[in-house]
């Protein structure tokens, strides 16, 4: 062997020993997709993905591959760790550092500074979290190319200085949007319109499932955003922008959410002009920002929302583009550059590959501003940790909105004016709000362990642990001020660098009366604007505002709660679970399967609610063996309860369509997570008729009613594709509900004897069957004609009011006297002729001021207005409720009000 031919064999063995090869040899993409990743008409799927990245890290030292858990329909998810060899190497040092600097515990700001100098910023960026937005997806393929690949200096010097996490945030619908998208032979006729969620249960709300994290993979995700990595930016790629432009991004507009530190916006703005000048040093123009979109600060429970809570920069940018080639419309007011366009877009026919191109200019210049200012980033989340734990270690006020009011309403009153007329306002009216001991913000909250519904609120605490807050618990009974808490209670104290997040998920959120201006159009808030998930899951909590302590023990960051097991007691009588607790009906599910008999009674029994689950002795074995599983109490009885009322499982249909309804979605992982059993029914089903044959309960969630005739937009539906465009595997999907033919078979299921559940704007059905209500926010105009209250006088989206409840009515069974409810613009109703009416009031608005959280704007307009009822049409019923009473699978507190109609 001659001396080339021996180093050219010493170097391929050295190739195969290790397993890695230099930069230079990483196969392009389309030498795995067969086609470059940007060409029109071209989707990759998840699975290709997938053996791509895994192909490229066998190759490359520049990254490391990490599963982080299993999607909902089962794929693995993963992030991609990518930076220099030498910085993975020492990969455990630099997410030690990114987790003290982000936690800021016995961390003095020299110590902290000297970690920020050592460390290495970490950035994370992803895509296909909306499986639509196919953008997303495809510009991760290519920056994970670019990264691994290039050898110039700038891509060098990133790898050295910056930690960098790509994720596919949504495995299952990329490989659900592109194979649908390929299936399709004739590139021209390729088509997005899959025939159900791109996210197994809730699609597009994947990206409202931050700070509940009820899905697998926003549960993985949350773990390795804020116990894990801690990344000081998160970079959230989405589409699309607005129309006329080719994308909106960072700064975005006003309201920012009051509860997080202001190094959060400004830090914001630093990355946003980063990203701005190097699409404009590029020569890539249409970026839009603060006032040309919709997009703002204030709402928590997104991926790039809820980073704001945890001291995080959160970075969101909509863009166009899609494999089939668009146009950029002519926009006029988007060709006129002012301060939140200055470099408009001009009209043309708009190629995926421009989409690829803009995303990864973005992601370079985040990659780059990272690289630059690591130092400054790795101190200032540690900076904004600080801070929260020294406000929540001391007497502070937030500042907010009805605060502001207060101030100037005190001043006006005093003067004797109605208006403000640029006077200086004297030092203590400020002092008399904002020194007010009454308004200091909450050293901590306390969980009792004595509550009802315990259960839940253990998993109100888990969804605090699975966003990286810290809980402790109590190993013994213990005092504050005059109250007593028993043992196993939880404790949240404030003093603790995501004290943001804990405000958020305890506090009313105060959203600002939003105006064009003064007196001008509403601006509609992005989202929610109230979402406050201890009010929406029914948790009993109290808030302390002085310094507290006791036999606390720390729980570790992750380490997620189980309700504690109660041994059931001795009884020859019986036993009894408590009709409050939402974990009842899961027992008593499992106990049905087993062809157990199980009864509810009809009254308050020894303390417990009417409509308690009452078993008998001798069934106490396997009784046990349910309620340890899912925490609940089964209480002894003395004596066998009078007048119970045997239940059976119901046959429960679930209303959904062509595409998939998120509202219904929700529903579906509610009764899954909760043991119902049910079937999903589409609008042909529906008009087959012989309903009460198969069902005992119908299920309408959200949208899919027939438009009403005397209301305009009553109904909402989506494109039904033809025949022609799906495979007849999906045939039964299509359709949609009708007045003349699907109306007359629903009257007839109740008529027969079947009960139809309805939420939201669902419960337009009642319209439908000339039921005798009306709609409660509704005026008459000058020739007598009903008219539904127009914005500038009433106006509540997303927020949390406060609903009284007649405990005495069966569907309520559980509940208490008053309920926290999730408001959006909701169905509301009054009762026509309500003297000979058989309509039941369940709930109402019993003052005017009603909301607890968000934004009410004409609230008193709701007063006396009937927010559920129910009533009986032949010998079925039928069931409306115009609050989301399962919002999102948040609203805990009441998802009794739906489970009490699923037995018969």
């Amino acid at each position: 062997m001659n001396y080339g031919k021996k180093r050219c064999f010493l170097f391929l063995l050295f190739l195969t020993v290790t397993g890695k090869v230099l930069a230079q040899a990483i196969p392009v993409p389309k030498s795995h997709f067969g086609f470059s990743i940007g060409d029109d008409y071209q989707l990759a799927t998840y699975q290709q993905l997938e053996k791509y990245f895994q192909l490229i890290d066998k190759l490359s030292d520049r990254v490391q591959t990490l599963e982080i858990g299993k999607t909902e329909e089962g794929r693995r998810q993963y992030i991609w760790v990518i930076s220099s060899p030498e910085n993975l190497k020492k990969l455990s040092r630099y997410k030690e550092i990114s987790q003290k600097m982000a936690r800021a515990e016995d961390l003095s700001c020299e110590e902290a500074k000297k970690l920020a100098m050592e460390g290495k910023p970490v950035v994370w960026i992803d895509g296909g979290l909306h499986a639509n937005e196919t953008v997303g997806t495809h510009q991760l393929i290519e920056t994970f190319y670019q990264l691994v690949s290039r050898n110039d200096a700038k891509n060098k010097a990133i790898l050295d200085g910056v930690i960098i996490l790509l994720s596919q945030v949504n495995p299952d619908g990329q490989e659900l949007m592109s194979t649908w998208y390929m299936q399709e032979q004739d590139p021209k006729k390729r088509n997005m319109h899959i025939p159900r969620l791109y996210q197994k249960y809730i699609g597009h709300d994947n990206n409202r499932d931050f700070f509940m994290m009820n899905m697998k993979e926003s549960t993985h995700i949350a773990r390795q955003q804020y116990i894990e990595w801690m990344p000081q930016i998160v970079y959230n790629h989405h589409q699309r922008g607005p129309e006329g432009s080719v994308l909106a991004g960072p700064p975005y507009r006003d309201p920012f959410n009051h509860v997080f530190d202001p190094l959060i916006i400004t830090g914001i703005d630093g990355v946003a002009a980063a990203m701005n000048n190097r699409l404009n040093a590029e020569n890539k123009p249409g970026y839009t920002r603060l006032s040309g979109s919709v997009f703002s600060t204030w709402w928590n429970g997104g991926l790039r929302t809820t980073p704001y809570f945890h001291n995080m920069i959160g970075i969101l940018t909509e863009i166009i583009g899609n494999p089939t080639p668009e146009e950029v419309p002519v926009i006029p007011t988007r060709l006129i550059p002012n301060n939140a366009t200055p470099n408009p877009v001009t009209p043309q026919t708009w190629h995926f590959r421009q989409s690829i191109d803009y995303s990864l200019s973005l992601n370079y210049a985040i990659l780059n501003y990272a690289q630059r200012h690591g130092d400054e980033l790795l101190y200032n989340i540690y900076l904004m940790g600080k801070n929260a734990i020294e406000k929540g270690s001391r007497d502070n006020w937030t500042l907010l909105p009805r605060y502001a009011d207060s101030i100037a309403m005190a001043y006006k009153r005093d003067k004797g004016e109605k208006q403000l007329k640029g006077d200086t306002i004297p030092r203590h009216y400020y002092d008399a709000v904002l020194k007010n001991p009454a308004f200091r913000d909450a050293r901590g909250y306390i969980i009792p362990a004595d509550q009802s519904d315990f259960p839940t609120a253990v998993k109100f605490v888990n969804a605090l642990i699975k966003s990286g807050v810290l809980i402790h618990k109590a190993k013994a009974d213990f005092s504050v001020g005059s109250k007593r808490y028993p043992a196993g209670s939880y404790i949240v104290k404030t003093a603790q660098a995501f004290r943001a997040h804990v405000l958020d998920m305890f506090e009313p959120q105060d959203h600002p009366n939003d105006f064009q201006y003064p007196g001008g159009p509403l601006v509609k808030p992005y989202d929610a604007a109230g979402w406050t998930l201890a009010f929406q899951m029914g948790v009993r909590f109290d808030r302390i505002t002085d310094a507290f302590d006791g036999p606390f023990e720390r729980i570790a960051y992750g380490l997620l709660q189980d309700p504690p097991v109660k041994e059931l007691a001795s009884s020859k009588q019986g036993y009894l679970l408590d009709a409050n607790v939402n974990d009842s009906f899961t027992a008593v599910n499992d106990l049905l399967k087993e062809n157990i008999k199980v009864y509810r009674t009809q009254a308050v029994t020894e303390g417990m609610p009417a409509g308690s689950f009452y078993v008998e002795t001798k069934e106490s074995a396997l009784l046990q063996k349910v309620v340890s599983k899912y925490g609940v109490m089964a209480k002894a009885v003395s004596t066998k309860p009078k007048d119970l009322l045997n239940i059976k499982p119901g046959r429960i249909a679930l209303f959904d369509y062509y595409g998939g309804s998120i509202p219904s979605g929700w529903v579906r992982w509610i009764l899954e997570q909760f043991h119902f059993d049910f079937q999903l029914v589409y609008p042909k089903d529906i008009d087959k008729g012989q309903l009460h044959r198969r069902f005992d309960v119908i299920l309408f969630i959200g949208g899919g009613m027939p438009p009403l005739p005397t209301i305009k937009n009553s109904s909402r539906y989506l494109r039904m594709p033809s025949k022609e465009e799906v495979p007849v595997a999906y045939h039964h999907m299509l359709g949609s509900l009708s007045v003349d033919k699907s109306i007359p078979q629903l009257r007839t299921f109740l008529k027969e004897g079947g009960r139809i559940v309805t939420v939201g704007s669902a419960t337009n059905l009642a319209y439908h069957f000339k039921l005798p209500v009306e709609n409660a926010l509704s005026v008459k105009n000058d020739n007598g004609e009903s008219m539904t209250l127009s914005g500038d006088k009433f106006y509540i989206p997303s927020s949390i009011l406060t609903v009284r409840v007649d405990t005495t009515q069966t569907p309520n069974f559980g509940m208490h006297a008053y309920a926290d409810v999730v408001f959006n613009n909701s169905e509301t109703f009054r009762i026509k002729n309500e003297g000979l009416s058989q309509i039941k009031p369940l709930m109402w608005f019993d003052t005017d001021k009603i909301l607890k959280s968000g934004w009410a704007w004409g609230q008193a307009y709701l007063k006396g207005g009937i927010a559920a009822f129910y009533t009986t049409v032949g010998k079925g019923s039928f069931y409306a409720f115009g609050p989301e009473i399962t919002n999102r699978g948040q609203a805990h507190g009441t998802f009794k009000l739906l489970f009490n109609g699923l037995y018969k």
